[in-house]
C-alpha cells in the first residue's frame, strides 16, 4: 500500500514539475523578460573597438583591436562603405583568445576589389552580442608608427555636449573622448539632419584628444532658426559625433562649467501582445529621441536581419512608448517570429522575438 501511495505522489509531483517548466517556457517567450539586445556593450562593460593599421590595395587589411572580450569568436565581414558591413561578405573567423588588444590581417574579397572605401565588421558568432566596425580606404598604406596617426590606441567613440549659445552668433561645446591627432570637419544644419551635409563652419584639430572646449560661429544661412544641428566628423578616421542646440542666448555671465558626458545607453523593447497572423504590439525602453527606425520581421533565429520591412517609425521624444506592427503574410503560420527595429541613420537597433499566438501579455 505504501509503495502504491508513494508512486502516486511521485506521479503527481512529476506532473506538477512539468507544468511549472511549461509555464516558464511560455512566460519567457511571451515577452515578460526582454531578449538580449544586440549592442556593443553588455553588463560587463566591454565596448570592443578596432583601428586600421595598414592596407594593401585589393589584397589585405590589417587591424588592431582594443578591449575585446576574451574567449569569443567573431565573424569578419566586409561590405560597401556606409553599410557598417552589416550582412557583408564573410572573410574569416577570428578567435579573440585572451581578448584585449591583438592584431590580425584579412583578405579583401574579390567582390570588393576596386572599391574606394570598404566597411569592415567583427561580429560575435557565439551569441554574445559583441561587435565592432570600422572602414578603410582601399589604398596601399604602411603601418602607423606607435603613438601617431588618427585615433591610434583609441577606444570607444567621441561625444560632445553644448555649453553655451549666443543667438545667431556662436555655440560653445565640450568634447569627451575625442580621438587624438585627428582632424574634424564641423558642420551645422537644420534640426533633424544631425548636421549631415550641413554648412561647413570650421575644421578642428583634435590634438591630444579627450575633453576640450571649442567655439564655432553659426552660419548666416541658419540665423533665426529655432533649433540647429551640429556635427563633428573626421574625413580620415571616420569618427563622428553630433548634437543640437536651441538658437537662444544662454550661459551669460561667464563660461558654463563642464558637465559629465551622458551615460552610454542602448534601446530595448518588450512584447506586450500578439494577434496570430495579424499584429504584434511592443513597448520600447531607452530609445533615443528624434530618430527613425525601420521595423523588420523574419524567421526565428535571424534577429530580424535581412527581414521583411513592415513599418518605419519616428521615436519622437524617445524613451518608452507603445507601437503595433502588422505581421507580414510571408510569415503567416510561423511558430516564432523575430522582430527588429533599426535606425538607418544612427545605427541604434534592438531586437526581440515572439510566439505567433494570440496572447494578451
Amino acid at each position: 500500500m505504501n509503495k502504491i501511495m508513494n508512486k502516486r505522489k511521485f506521479v503527481l509531483i512529476d506532473k506538477l514539475t512539468l507544468l511549472i517548466i511549461a509555464l516558464l517556457v511560455v512566460i519567457s517567450g511571451l515577452g515578460f523578460t526582454t531578449q538580449p539586445v544586440e549592442a556593443n556593450s553588455t553588463s560587463s562593460g566591454y565596448i570592443p573597438t578596432f583601428s586600421i593599421l595598414s592596407v594593401v590595395t585589393d589584397e589585405t587589411v590589417t587591424i588592431m583591436t582594443y578591449n575585446f572580450p576574451a574567449n569569443d569568436v567573431y565573424d569578419v565581414l566586409m561590405g560597401p562603405m556606409g553599410t557598417r558591413a552589416i550582412n557583408g561578405i564573410w572573410v574569416a573567423s577570428q578567435s579573440s583568445g585572451n581578448g584585449g588588444t591583438f592584431t590580425a590581417t584579412y583578405d579583401i574579397p574579390d567582390a570588393l576589389k576596386g572599391s574606394y572605401q570598404i566597411a569592415i565588421r567583427l561580429q560575435s558568432s557565439t551569441g554574445s552580442g559583441y561587435y565592432a566596425y570600422n572602414w578603410f580606404y582601399n589604398n596601399t598604406s604602411v603601418p602607423v608608427p606607435p603613438g601617431t596617426g588618427p585615433g591610434y590606441g583609441y577606444g570607444g567613440y567621441p561625444t560632445f555636449s553644448i555649453l553655451s549659445v549666443a543667438r545667431d552668433q556662436n555655440v560653445t561645446i565640450q568634447t569627451y573622448n575625442l580621438p587624438p591627432n585627428d582632424s574634424f570637419v564641423v558642420t551645422m544644419g537644420l534640426m533633424g539632419t544631425r548636421g549631415v551635409n550641413g554648412y561647413v563652419v570650421a575644421t578642428t584639430e583634435s590634438g591630444a584628444g579627450g575633453s576640450q572646449q571649442f567655439t564655432y560661429n553659426i552660419p548666416a544661412q541658419l540665423y533665426g532658426q529655432y533649433q540647429i544641428s551640429i556635427r563633428l566628423e573626421s574625413p580620415t578616421s571616420g569618427y563622428y559625433a553630433y548634437n543640437w542646440f536651441y538658437n537662444n542666448t544662454t550661459g551669460a555671465g561667464g563660461p558654463v562649467p563642464p558637465v559629465a558626458p551622458p551615460a552610454v545607453v542602448y534601446p530595448t523593447f518588450s512584447i506586450t501582445s500578439v494577434t496570430r497572423d495579424a499584429s504584434v504590439s511592443v513597448k520600447t525602453y531607452n530609445f533615443p529621441a528624434n530618430d527613425t527606425y525601420n521595423v523588420y520581421m523574419g524567421p526565428m533565429g535571424t534577429r530580424g536581419n535581412g527581414g521583411i520591412l513592415v513599418d518605419t517609425i519616428n521615436s519622437g521624444a524617445g524613451g518608452s512608448f507603445p507601437a503595433t506592427f502588422s505581421i507580414p503574410a510571408a510569415l503567416f503560420g510561423s511558430y516564432q517570429i523575430s522582430i527588429r527595429m533599426q535606425s538607418p541613420y544612427t545605427g541604434y537597433y534592438a531586437y526581440n522575438w515572439f510566439y505567433n499566438n494570440t496572447t494578451p501579455y
